[in-house]
């Protein structure tokens, strides 16, 4: 991906309906597979004996967790997050999963997504007397279900009861001590999906973190539905579902995992389409089609096939490093590019190439890669962009926070081009993007077209078309 765009996290929760203890390697792996959707930190939390035991810390999930911490973490039920700020900084107390204790017990809770209204909701209860230990949305959202729970019998009329509260995108496992509920906010922004083992309920942020345990998908979680495992079974609770489906557009072309399928559309089919699309748009005489690993390899490979091009590697990642767009600052991101990619030379020399990557968010990092394959020789570089340009912040979750920091916005494509220094540059059109996902119109385009399903707290510097 060129430039820095963050995404804020994975969840991942376990109920072993044997009363086995092992939720917390579940988890485990269960996070692992989600890694991609956040490398600042991560935690695992399980419930043994509604006693709740918790490790988090800074770090990928392999450095935060050995043998014998996965030994300690004993419990039959238990969530699990992985993290990359969105506005708030990098501070160990806003890693999750989110232990706290009231009158009730404890309430745990691991939270995908931004809550727009969540300064307003801070607010109000520190008015009232509230104390916050964190930053993040997460410990406003348990707030939340805490007053609510001591107003009604259970913990499921408490989450059901919160939702109305809460604007903007959410996807959320909630650990009480006899029960694990999921819930995914009514315009369904961020994925969440269930699956079952032979002695477990899963929820996971996508189908790989299923498919990383050995789990049967059951079904995605519907916009606004909330599901409850306990010692009696699965329910469902529909009450807040509506038609309002919102998926944001961008976990296609970017956040999810190539081998996950969210709401029925595989991802990996998604850009490769994108890519024959981008071929249709925008083609060039050229001699190799090269990609921006990882996100960039699909759409290059739909065009290649598409026009013709032979597809190689020509950029090689060094695999020990994590995805750029996580590092805090525009310099620490720019210098992980150059240390995650290198141009293969005797791939390029004298060659006109098509380099393929998913967007372009401030253009800095383009203009190291485009830079980086001239190098190695490129007689030609041309750019080719799998999605449009980013002209909207988006308050969802993708950590863009004024219009001010997207080159589009500023710049022409002409004016861009020659900022990044490539000798010409295609973008795929919103049209054609659309036609990634077949005959599906209802996902989340605000941050291409300004189409915001919401009223959002910005005022732009263009008519923003609010739905």
């Amino acid at each position: 991906m060129c430039d820095a765009l963050k995404e804020e996290c994975g969840v991942f929760g376990v109920y072993n309906f044997d009363g086995h203890t092992d939720a917390a390697n579940i988890i485990y792996y269960g996070l692992y597979a989600l890694q991609h959707r956040g490398q600042e930190s991560c935690g695992i939390a399980v419930n043994d004996s509604e006693t709740v035991i918790y490790h988090k810390d800074m770090g990928l999930v392999p450095e935060v967790f050995n043998d014998i911490m996965l030994n300690h973490l004993k419990g039959s039920m238990g969530i699990g997050h992985v993290r990359s700020s969105t506005g708030n900084a990098a501070f160990r107390e806003n890693a999750q999963p989110l232990v706290s204790k009231y009158k009730k017990g404890s309430l745990t809770i691991a939270h995908n997504g931004n809550i727009i209204n969540a300064a307003d909701l801070r607010k109000e209860f520190e008015d009232n007397g509230a104390i916050f230990q964190t930053t993040n949305d997460a410990e406003v959202i348990a707030y939340l279900i805490a007053r609510e729970r001591l107003k009604t019998h259970s913990i499921e009329e408490a989450v059901a009861n919160s939702v109305p509260y809460l604007k903007g995108s959410f996807s959320l496992v909630v650990m009480s001590p006899k029960k694990l509920l999921a819930v995914r906010d009514p315009w369904g922004f961020r994925p969440l999906c269930f699956g079952k083992t032979e002695h477990s309920y899963i929820f996971s942020s996508e189908t790989c973190g299923l498919d990383a345990v050995d789990a049967k998908y059951i079904c995605d979680l519907r916009p606004g539905e909330i599901i409850t495992v306990d010692k009696d079974g699965v329910r469902h609770d529909a009450r807040h579902c509506s038609d309002k489906r919102k998926m944001c557009i961008f976990e296609y072309i970017y956040f999810a995992r190539p081998d996950s399928i969210i709401e029925g559309i595989s991802v990996y089919d998604s850009r490769i389409e994108a890519g024959r699309q981008l071929a249709i748009e925008h083609p060039v005489d050229a001699d190799l089609v090269i990609a921006v690993p990882d996100s960039g390899i699909d759409a290059a490979i739909g065009y290649s096939k598409e026009s013709g091009i032979p597809y190689d590697i020509g950029l090689i990642k060094n695999r020990y490093i994590g995805r750029t767009f996580i590092q805090p600052t525009q310099q620490q991101r720019v210098r992980a590019v150059k240390i995650k990619l290198n141009a293969l030379k005797n791939t390029i020399q004298g060659k006109r190439v098509v380099v393929v990557d998913d967007s372009i968010v401030r253009g800095t990092t383009s203009n190291h890669i485009v830079q980086m394959i001239r190098d190695a020789g490129a007689a030609q570089v041309h750019m080719r962009i799998s999605s449009p340009p980013f002209l909207y912040p988006c308050f969802f979750g993708t950590d863009i926070p004024s219009q001010d920091s997207l080159i589009a916005v500023q710049n022409s494509v002409e004016e861009t081009r020659k900022i990044i220094g490539a000798d010409s540059l295609g973008y795929l059109s919103l049209e054609n993007l659309w036609k990634t996902l077949g005959k599906r119109r209802d996902h989340c385009d605000a941050c291409f077209s300004g189409r915001y399903p919401m009223d959002v707290p910005f005022v732009s510097k263009e008519d923003i078309k609010s739905e």
